[in-house]
């Protein structure tokens, strides 16, 4: 009998090799994980044991994911999506479960007439329909993360619905065991449910947050990095511990623990402490997923697990798509949400089982559901890496859509010559940034952060969305006229890439590199870079001097704008616009830059700059931009307007509190 460790060591070597393979050909780590899942697992080579503790330990995958979406989904944020939450989301719950009903309902009925018997009951329609309901979170979430897609516009959407299918599986778990009940005892049931969750989430979102706020204060000024992991890891997996004990699920209480951090300054140093575990687990939940999966059902009745498989699969996309077209999705995002949506889910599993051990499910229909089930989550890698192409086939508007993306970079750029295009807008590309701006020298700059762009380009700053490291996004940004191009961030083979590009299509423009250090100088000048400059400050000060001199900016002028920088490096680097890649623990002790739009109807709107009260709150007012697009300089006099957009620099704390001062309507 393999004992614990032996298990551990072939789970972390099936994922070494899994995953190191997957990179080695271009395709998702996740597909990694699942396909050494199926390998290893029972059904396959028998190598390990789908045990209950694994599970369990696997579950804390999931936990940690939820947690890290609840970070970045706070309460405000939460309120703003509740429209595609409890909208979106709910249509997509109970229309899948009523139309499964129904389904049911309409063949027993046709084969009654026929005199054939239907073997399904509604209790099991119902039991089928739930699971159908459920998506992937860890799969898709995942998924986004990586391809930098949790702020799109399909991404906001696809979020909305997992976030209340996770909601929905609470009264689904006390539903599926009521079914055979009578109807006063499945009301009760139900109803308790329901009481349990509500008071639980009232006391934890409503006095919640102070507590957190006071409690994590109290670690940090303990100064022990380990103390304050524990107590993350505590709360996390405390709270998880909670709602199961009141009927709910674990990753409901880790979300909530996310949101309650989220509203705290410690948000940052909490999202990168908790990485390691949050993937790791991550891993091993996906390994069991695809220890699930049992070849000799699929084998032995293939026909019923294809139809399983592809009626689904079609079912989920057209109605999910068809729901977010209804709420609004311009075409192009209701397919790719009803895509990323398409597929079967962990919690679909749970109720599966549930269903199973109820009697609502045979044994013979479980095997095939879950086989057909386990193949759709497979096979959501490579749905999601080939979504671009197939709602392009399936819609003009969205290449006209991406078209009118591009052009958006180009009109920006048309009228530009002799500019640099600036490949990322983290803290280097806006250094280079205000030191061009200074001289007079035109910047187009590109971006992959949406936060980062939206509130930048609020602020008047020329970036636009766009992935440098494509030849359409570089050509937009008007590269053939060109003066330089700088690649600010430290990705060695995206820089190779862009150093092709622009070999291939304007040799004559000079390209400037950022890396960490010097163990691809040679690589990256080989490939045609004119200067490789390595990291941090100085690495940022001297970027800024090559791209000035490469644009005909005197060297004397040069030396002396760098000079005067490096002086004030330190009330440089205070002022930035945070983006995803800003999480580690001295960020919470820096100055950043915020952009606050004034909401319609504002309370502030005629009033005075000064009657705001931000320096009250250690907050400054960098500028202020009007909607028509004029940037003027904030004096205490200054009269607001509705939808004046106000640059706020301060500390994360006290910028949250200003902008909720500022929201406020």
């Amino acid at each position: 009998m393999a004992s614990t460790l032996d298990l551990v060591l072939l789970y972390l070597l099936a994922a070494v090799l899994g995953v190191g393979v997957c990179r080695s050909l271009k395709l998702p780590p996740m597909l990694g994980y699942l396909a050494v899942g199926v390998l290893i697992g029972p059904n396959a080579m028998a190598l390990a044991k789908d045990t209950a503790g694994i599970r369990y330990l696997a579950e804390f995958g999931v936990v940690f994911l939820m947690f890290v979406i609840g970070l970045e989904f706070n309460l405000p944020k939460l309120k703003s999506m509740r429209r595609l939450v409890f909208g979106l989301g709910l249509s997509q719950v109970l229309g899948t479960v009523v139309l499964a009903v129904a389904g049911n309902a309409v063949l027993a009925f046709g084969l009654g007439l026929l005199g054939r018997p239907w073997p399904l009951a509604w209790p099991t329609a119902l039991a089928l329909g739930a699971a159908l309901a459920m998506s992937s979170t860890a799969i898709v979430v995942k998924l986004m993360a990586e391809r930098l897609e949790l702020d799109s516009e399909h991404g906001r959407r696809v979020i909305g619905v997992l976030l209340f299918q996770d909601l929905a599986v609470v009264p689904f778990l006390v539903l599926i065991p009521s079914l055979g009940a009578a109807a006063d005892a499945l009301a009760r049931d139900l109803g308790l449910a329901l009481l349990k969750a509500a008071a639980l989430l009232i006391v934890l979102l409503a006095g919640g947050q102070r507590v957190m706020r006071w409690w994590l204060t109290l670690v940090a000024r303990r100064k022990s990095e380990e103390l304050f992991i524990l107590n993350v890891l505590w709360i996390t997996l405390g709270l998880a511990w909670l709602t199961e004990h009141a009927g709910l699920s674990l990753a409901l209480g880790a979300f909530v623990a996310g949101m309650l951090i989220a509203e705290t300054e410690y948000k940052h140093q909490v999202e990168a402490d908790i990485r390691p575990f949050h993937d790791v687990l991550l891993g091993l939940f996906f390994i069991t997923i695809g220890m699930l999966l049992d070849w000799r059902v699929v084998w032995e009745q293939w026909p019923l697990v294809l139809l399983l498989l592809t009626v689904p699969l079609l079912f989920k996309f057209a109605f999910v798509a068809a729901l977010a077209k209804l709420f609004g999705a311009p075409p192009g995002v209701a397919l790719r949400t009803g895509l990323y949506l398409a597929q079967a889910g962990e919690f679909g599993l749970v109720l599966l089982n549930l269903a199973t051990e109820r009697g609502l499910v045979s044994l013979d229909l479980r095997s095939a559901v879950l086989a057909a089930m386990v193949l759709s989550m497979l096979a959501t890698p490579f749905i999601i890496q080939h979504a671009d192409r197939i709602v392009m086939r399936l819609s003009a508007n969205d290449w006209m859509l991406q078209s009118v993306q591009l052009t958006s970079i180009a009109k920006k750029s048309i009228r530009s010559e002799a500019h640099v295009i600036i490949c990322g807008y983290g803290r280097s590309g806006q250094n280079l940034a205000r030191l061009l701006e200074a001289e007079g020298i035109a910047y187009m700059a590109l971006d992959l952060d949406p936060d980062r762009v939206r509130q930048a380009a609020a602020a008047g700053q020329s970036v636009v969305f766009g992935d440098a490291a494509r030849l359409q996004s570089l050509v937009a940004a008007g590269l053939s006229r060109a003066s330089a191009v700088v690649v600010t961030y430290h990705d060695t083979p995206s820089a190779l890439k862009i150093l092709q590009l622009v070999r291939q299509h304007a040799p004559k423009v000079p390209v400037i590199v950022r890396t960490i250090d010097d163990a691809d100088l040679e690589r990256l000048r080989a490939a045609g870079a004119a200067e490789v400059v390595p990291e941090a400050i100085e690495g940022s000060l001297m970027l800024a001097s090559h791209a000035m001199a490469l644009v005909g900016v005197p060297m004397r002028r040069v030396l002396r704008r760098v000079q005067e920088q490096r002086e004030a490096r330190y009330s440089l680097l205070r002022g930035y616009f945070h983006g995803a890649d800003d999480s580690g623990a001295d960020d919470l002790h820096t100055q950043r830059l915020q952009s606050v739009t004034l909401p319609a109807g504002s309370p502030w709107s005629g009033q005075p700059l000064h009657r705001l009260g931000l320096e009250a709150l250690d907050v400054q007012v960098v500028s202020v931009r009007r909607l028509q697009g004029a940037v003027v300089r904030p004096e205490a006099q200054l009269v607001l307007h509705s939808e004046d957009t106000l640059v706020l620099s301060g500390l994360p704390e006290a910028l949250a509190r200003a902008e909720e001062r500022l929201l406020a309507v």
